[in-house]
């Protein structure tokens, strides 16, 4: 990772904790894989909603990250 990569993911990061704060995402973190990705649960009211939480992410609009959006009908979780 270049030090402008790196930057940029640490924008990308405080972007998420800031929506974890608001309740709007539920949860966040790396995957582990071959190669890198993320995955990140959010809760809101219309996919337009996501999708522009998505777009105006950092890591997103420096075109360092891309997104794909993938609804989800019920989470079902403990507690």
């Amino acid at each position: 990772m270049t030090a402008q990569e790196r930057e940029v993911m640490a924008l990308h990061g405080d972007y998420w904790r800031n929506l974890m704060e608001r309740g709007v995402a539920v949860a966040f973190g790396p995957v582990l894989d071959e190669v890198p990705w993320g995955l990140g649960l959010l809760e809101v009211d219309d996919e337009a909603q996501a999708r522009s939480i998505a777009a105006t992410d950092p890591a997103v609009e420096t075109g360092t990250c891309t997104y794909e959006l993938v609804p989800m009908l019920q989470l079902v979780h403990r507690g």
